[in-house]
């Protein structure tokens, strides 16, 4: 019975232009000609590190066990923020530790972590800006061949979370916010099909207002086809959480509603 090749998934935002990606391909594939990458994304929204980790957190899941994930949203590049590396039950993750894999870390509470740090494992350059390519590529191409973790650095309990983006509940009122925007311009909040059931439960007219923005919202519709080109509506969509959308147009730009921007619901 034939094994599957070991599977490496990047996400970045260096997008498709430049010769990041390619340059963290050929050091993986230099090590380890036999693994298979995977683009999980590379647009990203520049040093977005709340995004990437939202991206991560939806998808990962959805791999083969063993599966190692390289996520490279750095805007500390340089600096002494630490190389980390992730290991669960189920995954692998490789990236900085400066919050990016926060989600993660909250579904998995029983990982273990390194400071990446061991010399033989990276490559030797001049310079300290392109960590993906140097550290982080290196390093997951040598666990795909077999490299323990713990040969990579000391072991560390204190990776950078950043503060979770959770829904605030005053009685009759639920506030949540953006926290994704698709490349159809759908806004992706942080609020959930069981949030939204229990605020729901709780109105004597069982009637949700949803505002974003200065704009109101219709109630909440089964599907896109439901929805109109001209006044936005809401859906809970497939990673279970609250959508905001125009049907075939972008609520984003129509709507000029950006990453953050708060969501209420009464």
């Amino acid at each position: 019975m034939s094994t599957a090749p070991p599977l490496i998934t990047l996400l970045t935002d260096f997008g498709e232009r430049d010769h990041f990606v390619a340059s963290m391909k050929g050091v993986i594939l230099s090590i380890n000609p036999a693994v298979t990458i995977v683009d999980l994304s590379h647009q990203i929204t520049s040093h977005q590190i709340d995004e990437a980790g939202y991206f991560l957190r939806s998808c990962y899941r959805y791999y083969p066990d063993g599966t190692i994930h390289v996520a490279v949203v750095d805007p500390g590049v340089g600096t002494a923020r630490r190389p980390l590396l992730i290991a669960t039950g189920r995954a692998i993750f490789i990236g900085p530790d400066n919050g990016l894999f926060s989600e993660v870390l909250e579904q998995e509470p029983g990982a273990k972590m390194w400071q990446i740090d061991n010399k033989q494992y990276r490559l030797a350059t001049a310079g300290s800006t392109f960590d993906g390519r140097d550290v982080f590529a290196p390093t997951a191409a040598w666990l795909s061949r077999g490299v323990p973790p713990a040969f990579m650095g000391p072991a560390i309990h204190d990776p950078i979370r950043s503060a979770p983006a959770i829904p605030i509940r005053h009685d009759e009122l639920l506030i949540g916010k953006v926290v994704s925007i698709d490349r159809f311009g759908n806004l992706i909040s942080n609020i959930t099909a069981r949030q939204v059931q229990e605020l729901r439960a709780s109105l004597d007219n069982d009637v949700l207002e949803i505002h974003v923005g200065t704009h109101l919202v219709s109630d909440i519709v089964g599907s896109y086809s439901q929805g109109s080109p001209d006044r936005p509506a809401a859906l809970i969509n497939s990673g279970g959480t609250l959508e905001i959308f125009l049907r075939e147009e972008s609520a984003a730009q129509r709507l000029q509603i950006d990453v953050g921007e708060e969501i209420r619901l009464c």
